[in-house]
């Protein structure tokens, strides 16, 4: 519980520009106590610390097989991210986060179909993970097809599920096509932002625990050009 409290003090410090936390301590990996420990807004600010630790180049450098080691009889992440499988976007890399840290739940534009909700299902209310983050990025390939309407064997189903959020932006003036990169970046924004809310609208599991204060779901955008994750919820 110490290093618990060491590492929350020293997240907060480190966001606030005040200070560095010990890399001992940010490297200590997730127990089912500091899972138990840790509020939905204290995991919120774990990986907004990691960001900022990576797009500022002090990524932590930590034992990895001594991770695996430590982990190798149980995991408890304290974060969940649905991202997109772009090569450009691993989320354990752009919240410079360890092994057993959080689940990686990753599909081309970041989607949400039963495969993703019962995922998400268990790494919540099994697993017990404090936070969801969608996460989408920027040039993001699927959005493109999607907004170009592109059909092609089984790509032509995944696109359908970006279509939505492609028809609620194209509702204003503009160029609607992939060619317009401030429309496909919108795009990408209504579509991270639509996924979140399809987690809860969709499952009855989600919705509950985001209901007795112990989930918080949020979108989020990571820019693939400066590394920088912007924060839409």
């Amino acid at each position: 519980m110490a290093t618990r409290r060491r590492f929350l003090t020293a997240t907060g410090l480190f966001v606030a520009g005040a200070a560095l936390a010990r890399a001992e301590d940010l490297c200590a990996v997730s127990t089912k106590e500091t899972q138990a420990a840790t509020t939905t807004d204290q995991a919120l600010l774990r990986l907004k610390a990691g960001n900022e630790r990576f797009r500022t180049g002090h990524s932590l450098h930590c034992d990895l097989m001594g991770q695996v080691k430590a982990t190798a009889q149980g995991q408890a992440p304290f974060a969940a991210v649905l991202g997109c499988m772009d090569s450009r976007v691993a989320p354990e890399l752009v919240f410079d986060q360890q092994v057993g840290d959080i689940f990686s739940v990753r599909i081309a534009g970041n989607i949400v179909n039963t495969d993703i909700l019962g995922s998400l299902e268990y790494a919540t209310k099994v697993a017990g993970a404090k936070l969801i983050v969608v996460l989408g990025h920027s040039d993001c390939g699927a959005i493109k097809g999607a907004v170009d309407d592109v059909k092609l064997g089984n790509l032509t189903e995944m696109l359908g599920n970006i279509r939505p959020s492609v028809l609620k932006v194209a509702a204003g003036d503009g160029d609607h096509t992939s060619k317009n990169k401030k429309f496909v970046q919108s795009v990408a924004d209504q579509n991270a932002r639509d996924a979140a809310a399809l987690l809860t609208t969709r499952s009855e599991v989600l919705a509950a625990l985001v209901q007795q204060h112990q989930l918080k779901i949020v979108s989020a955008m990571h820019d693939v050009s400066t590394g920088t994750i912007r924060w839409l919820t």
